[in-house]
């Protein structure tokens, strides 16, 4: 039963995030030997100034090293 969790900044399409909610479904259900039904994906927006705060700071840097795909930018204090 995967649940793919998605922070991204706001000012995305409600039809541009299904769409990719569609593609992931895809490629989840492919790789990894499931049915399509037993995804289940959530996309929340967050406002660029707040970034940092929300998902840099909770979520990537404590993370490193563990994330399967590293950001390719990184915040100087």
């Amino acid at each position: 039963m995967p649940h793919v969790d998605i922070k991204c900044y706001s000012g995305r399409t409600y039809a541009q995030k299904k769409a990719l909610a569609a593609k992931i479904t895809r490629d989840i259900a492919e790789v990894f030997e499931t049915s399509e039904d037993s995804v289940s994906i959530a996309i929340h927006d967050i406002p660029p100034e707040n970034w940092k705060e929300q998902v840099w700071d909770k979520e990537i840097e404590p993370n490193r090293g563990k994330l399967c795909k590293e950001p390719g930018y990184d915040y100087e204090d």
